[in-house]
């Protein structure tokens, strides 16, 4: 089943994603790619969903982009699982292959500890810079695999300068990527300044999940990821 992540501040517009259709309701603050938010909000996000009788609609979060500490990321994740969510991203910007499989190995240990039922994701980034650390195309299926991670997570970095996840990955090299996941037995999330229109030819790569935040935002006098979700 394909499913519908939208990105939301708080409660009040993860029942405005939720009414609107979205599988997934993924609390963070959209001030950067990824956008940490507070363990309280995550946990006010999964009380409103379930009191708006919007239980079946799966609760998402990250611990941001990088990992500085590798036991600082295992306490993260584990913190942000407590809090209530169901799916958990982590960044990987800027470790190569082998540094990213010895860390995220033990991210998804630490939370499968105490959270077998947990879902976990690396998210990994394919801005021209960052794709010197790491391909996300090339070695994101094998990373994924090695570290036991549901799936991986392919977005873009930087959000203010314009470029959206088609500027760097044509439709054919996510084909291929997506068929890689999938023979691997793991999901394929996408992300990335994703507009409205592309939605179409995204989902016809056969991606699990989509991921959005400005396309689900009110048009208006703030544009983007920092107007609110309708």
């Amino acid at each position: 089943m394909q499913r519908l992540l939208v990105s939301v501040r708080g409660p009040v517009e993860a029942i405005a994603a939720a009414k609107g259709g979205a599988h997934i309701a993924d609390v963070e603050y959209p001030a950067s790619a990824l956008g940490t938010p507070y363990p309280l909000n995550i946990d006010s996000v999964r009380r409103r969903l379930t009191g708006r009788r919007f239980k079946a609609v799966l609760v998402s979060t990250n611990i941001g982009e990088k990992q500085h500490a590798r036991a600082n990321a295992c306490q993260a994740a584990l913190g942000v699982a407590a809090a209530g969510a169901d799916l958990i991203k982590f960044g990987m910007a800027e470790l190569p292959l082998e540094a990213a499989c010895y860390l995220g190995r033990e991210i998804v240990r630490s939370v499968h500890r105490w959270h077998p039922k947990k879902r976990l994701y690396p998210a990994v980034f394919v801005d021209s810079d960052l794709r010197r650390f790491f391909d996300p195309l090339e070695e994101g299926p094998e990373l994924a695999k090695r570290i036991g991670a549901n799936g991986l997570l392919i977005d873009t970095f930087e959000k203010a300068i314009g470029k959206g996840l088609l500027d760097y990955c044509p439709l054919a090299e996510l084909r291929k990527w997506v068929k890689r996941m999938h023979a691997a037995k793991r999901e394929a999330w996408i992300a990335g300044s994703i507009q409205r229109e592309e939605l179409s030819e995204l989902w016809s790569t056969g991606v699990d999940v989509i991921c959005v935040r400005g396309a689900a935002c009110r048009p208006g006098k703030v544009k983007g990821r920092f107007g609110d979700v309708i």
